[in-house]
């Protein structure tokens, strides 16, 4: 059976992450949506935003999402339709959705020994207006369009200093070649332009494209 996209509503979301509520997200949407840019032929990530973080949501998901833990929030915005690359983190991931979107999963367990297949990737529809965790052991990347030829915007809330310039540091293991920038590692398919810059190559089988699907 082909690729299916799932829905984060869906019981099989559960062993990537759930879907976070009770917390005051209003205006960080509003911002999302009115004052950051979408590119219509790329994605576009930056991991820390001052509108963005000058809301309620700043201090709720720092307080009580990360337990006083020093958070960022930033986005990822654009048209995307394709894997590329998968990464994890040392903590879970807060995506908040301010237009649907599809997310591309898979467990970050499968990929540990040397590589995953593209096969045991699964795609799941997040409707605007959703915040969701990614836990900790979730492969993750960018976003997908949930229509095609049309821009996602989500809002990307991780610790203080995620995403940004990787830290020099010996090689002790094969896990520490993945280190692609700060609390960020990364594995890529033979495809992607991440490859040029260096990522590990780790991902086997067809690149995953959801065009057809959406």
């Amino acid at each position: 059976m082909g690729l299916t996209i799932k829905s984060v509503s869906d019981k099989e979301f559960s062993r990537y992450g759930r879907i976070v509520e009770g917390y005051d997200i209003k205006e960080l949407l509003d911002r999302l949506l009115n004052k950051t840019f979408a590119p219509t032929d790329a994605v576009d990530y930056f991991p820390s935003v001052q509108v963005l973080e000058d809301t309620p949501a700043m201090k709720e998901y720092s307080d009580n999402l990360y337990g006083g833990m020093p958070i960022q929030i930033g986005y990822c915005n654009g048209t995307n339709t394709k894997l590329n690359c998968l990464e994890y983190h040392r903590d879970s991931e807060i995506d908040v959705c301010a237009t649907d979107c599809v997310f591309l999963l898979a467990p970050q367990q499968d990929c540990m020994v040397q590589s995953i297949d593209t096969s045991e990737v699964e795609a799941f529809f997040c409707p605007a207006g959703t915040a969701v965790e990614l836990y900790a052991t979730t492969l993750h990347y960018a976003p997908c369009s949930a229509r095609r030829g049309e821009q996602f915007k989500v809002g990307i809330v991780l610790p203080k200093g995620t995403n940004t310039a990787k830290p020099e540091i010996k090689i002790c293991c094969e896990e520490d070649k993945r280190l692609f920038a700060r609390n960020k590692w990364l594995i890529a398919h033979p495809e992607a332009s991440e490859v040029q810059d260096g990522a590990v190559v780790a991902i086997t089988g067809e690149n995953v494209d959801i065009a057809e699907l959406i």
